[in-house]
């Protein structure tokens, strides 16, 4: 799932300040689920905006809405019910919905409420760890499921380097070093000659270094 987590207040009120009337508008998705963007999240920062506009001197009116999904265009004509309702939307959905409103409704303003951060997975109650950097050339297949390119803080494709020492990474003693899960995996499953194959340099091209990336499946378009 998409990862991300509140801005700074100070930087939400910045970006409203000249706003009499917000939609807040939550995403039933991914910031749902880590606790970021739901419902629930957009309440409270509904309240906090008017709590913080009432020390600037000021008064804004918020109403709270929210999408099942603010990256599907079925659900975005919702928003229409609230036209005329506000003065700009605050959405709290990753980037991906911050863009994909913008792009549907060109007459209205929309400011990103969260930071979007990573692809990850619920590692424990409450963490969330980046598992997948959404590269287009996925390489699992080799590496035993683990992704070096989001986990690696390199992103090398045949390691490890140097700088490994028991297992963690040299950047923080308390990141495991991915190439060695990569190697104990492998081992496993009898497969550590896997590890002496080596990688070619990639090709970056299918990670967004060639402008923004689409799909298209020809047996689902209309």
């Amino acid at each position: 799932m998409i990862v991300a987590e509140r801005k700074p207040m100070a930087e939400i009120i910045e970006m409203v300040k000249d706003c009499k009337k917000v939609l807040v508008l939550a995403c039933r998705g991914c910031v749902t689920v880590c606790s970021a963007g739901g419902e629930r999240e957009a309440e409270i920062l509904a309240s906090l905006l008017r709590l913080g506009m009432r020390k600037e001197g000021k008064t804004v009116e918020t109403t709270v809405a929210s999408l099942v999904r603010q990256c599907d265009r079925e659900y975005i004509d919702e928003i229409d019910q609230w036209q005329g309702q506000y003065d700009a939307v605050v959405s709290t959905a990753c980037g991906v919905g911050v863009n994909f409103i913008s792009n549907l409704r060109k007459d209205t303003m929309v400011y990103p409420a969260l930071n979007t951060t990573f692809f990850g997975g619920s590692a424990n109650q409450g963490e969330w760890t980046e598992q997948c950097a959404g590269c287009g050339n996925c390489i699992l297949h080799l590496t035993g499921g683990l992704c070096p390119v989001a986990r690696c803080a390199k992103s090398l494709m045949n390691g490890p380097c140097g700088g490994s020492v028991d297992g963690k990474c040299e950047i923080d003693k308390d990141v495991e070093c991915v190439w060695q899960s990569i190697h104990d995996r492998l081992g496993s499953f009898d497969r550590s000659a896997q590890m002496e194959v080596i990688s070619p340099i990639r090709d970056w091209s299918t990670a967004g270094h060639g402008g923004p990336r689409k799909t298209v499946r020809d047996d689902l378009t209309v």
